[in-house]
């Protein structure tokens, strides 16, 4: 990468995934395939337009899995913020989870 910003957008996603203990290095089996992954670069901007920060994300090649082998270990179930406000919600007004179900 010969671009500077993008260069330090790696480097801070590299950072952050080292420091949350993301993942763990292990010896390949030799009958299996490891999952691929790449880089996505996203320009994040303010609300007046105007260049907030760069920001690259490692992924997955999701789609290299095998169904039944690899396929349960690397799934993250992440929640959408206004599904937990819609949950949260719902736990106010009825009080307890029993008296709505």
């Amino acid at each position: 990468m010969k671009i500077e910003h993008w260069t330090q957008a790696m480097k801070k996603e590299m950072n952050a995934l080292e420091r949350n203990s993301t993942w763990e290095i292990v010896d390949k089996t030799k009958d299996k395939k490891a999952v691929g992954c790449r880089w996505i670069f996203t320009v994040k901007h303010k609300v007046d337009g105007t260049i907030e920060r760069y920001k690259a994300r490692l992924v997955e090649k999701g789609y290299t899995q095998t169904y039944g082998i690899n396929y349960e270990e690397t799934f993250a179930l992440v929640a959408k913020i206004s599904t937990v406000q819609v949950v949260l919600a719902l736990a106010a007004h009825f009080g307890t989870y029993t008296n709505w179900m």
